[in-house]
């Protein structure tokens, strides 16, 4: 089922005592464009991000959207100068002792000491944090691709429908060719008829004239290769991988076959059905626009 490209997904999820949720939001663009807004501190988990973002996205204008809640986790750790406090200890009990000095030394006072405690941030763990990031994106890339089938089964069954009054209008047009020849064969007797003094007109050269002429406007050429772009087309749409460029690609032929009938038409109920063929193509190349 094709996907489109516009969508959006959410999701939330909590790595250790950190908070995490994560937006992702798309537009249409040729190429694949992601863009990452997340704190600093946390930029170390970009590339995990945008690794998760490329296996749901072949291509358009990514903005994911990433915010960290660490306003409940522990950030600081107290650390206690074991070697410089068993030294501190030591000359106090040996000055006690070799002055005769009481020692009223307790964890309070022998905490003051200088350098005794020090207060460190606590060090992430950037490989679990980069991996539980990771996968909340990818919880909210699950909600944004369900999305974007729920547009491309809109965007798949609109082509359809345009598809089905391309069909008609060729039909017709098949239907309307030969006619232009049969009336252009008429003229042709007529006007001899007249100008010719004998009663007696040479059919074979009338015959011969119409076959120039049929051959020269003949459309059906186009009309099969408009056929097939249409079946290939179908099967397209019912794929599962990216098409969107391969159907830009595919419409051109579609108004190349389109332009070619309008140029070799010398009928204007013709003409009038090829305006509104290219009207339909037109339709379809913007709708496909939207097409991953």
């Amino acid at each position: 089922m094709i996907k489109s490209m516009t969508g959006f997904g959410s999701a939330k999820g909590a790595v250790g005592e950190l908070e995490i949720s994560v937006e992702v939001k798309s537009v249409n663009n040729r190429y694949q464009d992601v863009s990452v807004r997340m704190p600093r501190s946390f930029l170390f988990a970009e590339e995990a991000v945008k690794s998760a973002v490329g296996r749901h996205i072949s291509r358009g204008k990514v903005d994911v959207f990433i915010n960290v809640d660490s306003s409940r986790a522990d950030g600081m750790n107290v650390k206690v100068n074991e070697s410089l406090l068993r030294g501190y200890v030591e000359a106090i009990r040996h000055i006690s002792d070799e002055y005769g000095l009481d020692c009223d030394l307790t964890a309070v006072s022998a905490s003051r000491f200088p350098d005794i405690l020090s207060v460190e941030k606590k060090e992430l763990d950037a490989d679990a944090i980069s991996e539980g990031i990771a996968a909340v994106t990818e919880q909210a890339l699950a909600d944004f691709d369900a999305m974007r089938l729920r547009e491309g089964k809109k965007l798949c069954s609109d082509v359809m429908d345009k598809l089905e009054t391309i069909s008609s209008l060729v039909s017709t047009i098949e239907q309307e060719s030969p006619k232009t020849v049969e009336a252009y064969r008429n003229r042709l007797r007529e006007k001899m008829s007249e100008l010719l003094t004998s009663a007696d007109v040479d059919e074979n050269r009338i015959l011969a004239e119409a076959a120039i002429y049929a051959d020269r406007i003949a459309v059906d050429e186009e009309t099969v290769r408009l056929r097939s772009h249409m079946s290939q087309l179908r099967s397209m749409l019912s794929g599962a991988s990216p098409i969107g460029r391969k159907i830009d690609f595919l419409i051109q032929e579609f108004n190349r076959e389109a332009n070619t009938i309008g140029s070799k038409c010398q009928n204007s109920d013709i003409a009038h059905l090829v305006v509104e063929l290219k009207s339909e193509i037109e339709k379809i190349r913007e709708q496909i626009q939207n097409i991953e």
